[in-house]
């Protein structure tokens, strides 16, 4: 395997080399030619995701596909903007001169894609690898065994190895990857693997984007407008049963309205399902039973006030609501990753913004109020990856906006131009004639030049 890894590696490198992928119309034909499979093979895909988790086609089209689309046809439409040229001021010293910035691929990609949402997670930042005039070799996470398969067959039987290919495996082939030598790494995961890949990386001295997790909390502030909170935070926890990693991970709501808040949120749980049903199309299964083991660790049924229902067999957990959490308990001392929500309840906005900054920053965070100067407390004090007002999610589905994280949850960022400027180099160049010139820099120096020099900065 690890021959024909670097057998692999060796023939991109030299495709790369060729120029080909630096042509704009070869990387907008490679887009088209991937939309167009991916619509081709959506049955496929469904069937695979389904296979996986239980996962239903609407869900998977909503919190996947659509994504994957919607960045194709960014990028066919922006391409020729972004690989641009782009001019800047010369500065006073270079008089006369042209400087411009140029946008150049990098080369040789590997992207390790992430388990709980195999063909988002995947394929947008290996597709934005492509629009950016790089080869790419793919590296889907094998806990999916099905959709890492329909990925690998999509690709591997449309692309040519050397452009971009799917290599799967698990642990033992993600090591003998990170051993040779790339030009961009882009790994999406926990902060436990990338820490892992950050080292592996580092031996090649090759750049790397790590999206990583972490406890993204949540503001309810005495303003909100209680039915739409719970509404739009109920959405976005228990999409994909909690296993998504900008979720909401836990909420920190005013006393005053705990109570409506928490028989609100059991409102809209009422649409979800309180047991395991074959025939359940809308909600999917823990990915493992390892997994649910560690998830079922965290409950503590004394303090469960909705759902909290448990089924081994079929890797189910119901929506969970835990209400009287306190810092210190078990569930608040890692990222959740599941269908449980633990509620917890403030006096003072200050005490819950410094129990949120005494922790790891966050890679979302969420607030729900109509105050401004209160909305803007929080956002000033708190450093974390992105997160969305009023809402819950949805500020990843705006590619104008850079998805990324900030210490443990994250180094560097993607989406729309983000992703495109994270897989490119961005070549500075100075253009000067031959013509006048001003003579500062040559020698004889002198006290007149340098007075001269200071005056020019404002310097006395």
């Amino acid at each position: 395997m690890n021959n024909d890894i670097q057998q692999l590696i060796s023939q991109q490198h030299q495709f790369f080399y060729t120029n080909q992928t630096k042509e704009i119309s070869f990387r907008i034909a490679q887009l088209k030619k991937l939309k167009q499979l991916l619509e081709e093979y959506q049955k496929a895909m469904y069937d695979a995701i389904q296979a996986d988790f239980g996962k239903s086609e609407f869900e998977t089209f909503l919190s996947e596909l659509v994504l994957v689309y919607d960045e194709i046809n960014y990028f066919i439409k922006h391409i020729h903007k972004l690989s641009r040229r782009k001019k800047v001021s010369s500065g006073i010293f270079n008089f006369p001169a042209r400087s411009y910035i140029i946008p150049e691929p990098l080369g040789t990609t590997l992207v390790i894609g992430a388990w709980n949402y195999p063909y988002q997670l995947s394929l947008i930042p290996a597709l934005t690898s492509l629009a950016a005039g790089n080869t790419v070799i793919l590296k889907p996470s094998e806990l999916p065994t099905h959709t890492s398969a329909v990925i690998a067959h999509i690709i591997n039987d449309n692309f040519p190895e050397e452009y971009f290919h799917v290599v799967e495996g698990g642990i033992e082939t993600t090591t003998q990857l990170l051993s040779e030598p790339f030009d961009k790494i882009f790994f999406t995961g926990s902060t436990t693997v990338g820490r892992i890949v950050y080292t592996a990386a580092a031996k090649h001295l090759t750049p790397v984007t790590l999206e990583l997790g972490g406890k993204s909390p949540v503001f309810v502030l005495k303003d909100a407008n209680i039915k739409k909170t719970a509404q739009r935070l109920i959405w976005g926890k228990f999409l994909n049963a909690g296993q998504t990693c900008v979720a909401p991970d836990y909420i920190w709501v005013d006393q005053a309205i705990e109570l409506q808040l928490t028989e609100a949120l059991k409102e809209a749980l009422q649409h979800y399902p309180s047991h395991y049903m074959s025939t359940c199309q809308n909600y999917v299964q823990i990915i493992n039973l390892k997994n649910f083991d560690r998830l079922a660790s965290l409950i503590e049924p004394e303090k469960v006030c909705y759902g909290g229902v448990l089924d081994r067999e079929n890797r189910f957990i119901s929506p969970t609501l835990m209400r009287g959490v306190l810092p210190t308990d078990k569930v608040m001392q890692e990222e959740i990753f599941g269908p449980i929500l633990p509620i917890l309840s403030f006096k003072t906005l200050n005490e819950a913004i410094e129990m949120v900054k005494q922790g790891d920053k966050p890679l979302a965070c969420y607030i729900y109020s109509e105050d401004k100067p209160l909305i803007n407390k929080i956002l000033t004090e708190i450093s974390f990856g992105g997160g969305a007002i009023n809402d819950s999610l949805m500020h990843l589905t705006n590619n104008h906006l850079p998805f990324g994280g900030v210490g443990n949850s994250g180094i560097g960022s993607y989406h729309g131009k983000a992703g495109f400027d994270t897989f490119s180099h961005y070549k500075s160049i100075l253009h000067k004639g031959i013509g006048f010139e001003i003579p500062f820099r040559y020698m004889p120096y002198s006290l007149e030049k340098l007075k001269w020099l200071k005056r020019l900065l404002g310097v006395k």
